[in-house]
């Protein structure tokens, strides 16, 4: 199985670029085999892609943005939800695929400590910059 990226190579847009790079630089992060089809430069392409992305995925003007991801003809989602997998650690469920030998998603235990140490991390932060405000009032 491969997954498709639909991407546009001359999109004028950063954030759609940021967001391309970020799919792309995450699956080859994991050794995730992927092809990428450009829908800037192919016609074919970019009718697959409309055609294919379910209504209920389409956004309101009906013309979905780049990326899209697909395992083969399966719609795995937009960036959106990808960042979603992705944060959630569920990026193989996500494609549609079986993690490797030895990946281990957290449990909801492993999670919510995780999430308390993110909160802790906020906290020091907002701490920090209070601090840093308050040196420069003196």
């Amino acid at each position: 199985m491969v997954i498709k990226v639909f991407l546009a190579t001359s999109s004028g847009s950063t954030a759609i670029k940021k967001k391309q790079q970020d799919v792309l630089g995450f699956l080859e992060a994991l050794k995730i085999e992927y092809a990428q089809l450009d829908i800037a430069s192919n016609e074919e392409n970019r009718m697959w892609m409309r055609e294919n992305v379910p209504g209920e995925k389409k956004p309101a003007n009906g013309i979905p943005l780049p990326p899209q991801i697909f395992n083969e003809e399966n719609y795995c989602g937009d960036y959106d939800t990808f960042f979603d997998a992705k944060e959630e650690n569920s990026v193989y469920e996500f494609l549609g695929l079986t993690p490797p030998p030895g990946f281990k998603k957290m449990d909801q235990e492993e999670e919510d400590i995780q999430g308390e140490d993110n909160l802790v991390s906020e906290e020091e932060e907002e701490l920090r910059q209070l601090e840093e405000e308050e040196a420069e009032e003196d």
